[in-house]
């Protein structure tokens, strides 16, 4: 198999620069996480966490996760699909933006399933 050099400059540039933010909401206080790809597109969500520690949980717990396309829920309603990454346990542990077809679903999926194992997390908190 060949690959391009340019295919492997955008993988090493996606997994250099992935990283989760952890901020805190000005409207309720609460501590949450993003997972932005290579590109700064946001791919994943999270819940609010009450302290700071367990914020950092959620973030193990999306790494762990997300290689494995069975903790995967997909949803679908008229043009628009989302996801949620679940832990073993069916707690949901990350939300997806909304996207207009299945295949960037799909696509978000992947860059989830590269990005969040190798992500460093930038603390803006």
């Amino acid at each position: 198999m060949h690959i391009e050099c340019t295919d492997c400059l955008d993988l090493y540039i996606n997994m250099s620069n992935a990283k989760f933010e952890v901020f805190v909401s000005s409207r309720n206080s609460q501590y949450y996480f993003r997972l932005k790809s290579g590109n700064g597109e946001i791919i994943l969500g999270s819940e609010g966490y009450v302290s700071k520690q367990g914020c950092l949980n959620g973030i193990a717990s999306v790494k762990a996760n997300a290689p494995y396309d069975s903790r995967y829920e997909r949803k679908d309603s008229f043009q628009n699909y989302t996801f949620n990454l679940k832990a073993i346990n069916g707690e949901i542990i990350g939300r997806s933006e909304n996207y207009v077809s299945s295949a960037g679903r799909e696509n978000g999926i992947t860059a989830v399933k590269r990005d969040a194992p190798v992500a460093r997390i930038d603390d803006l908190a």
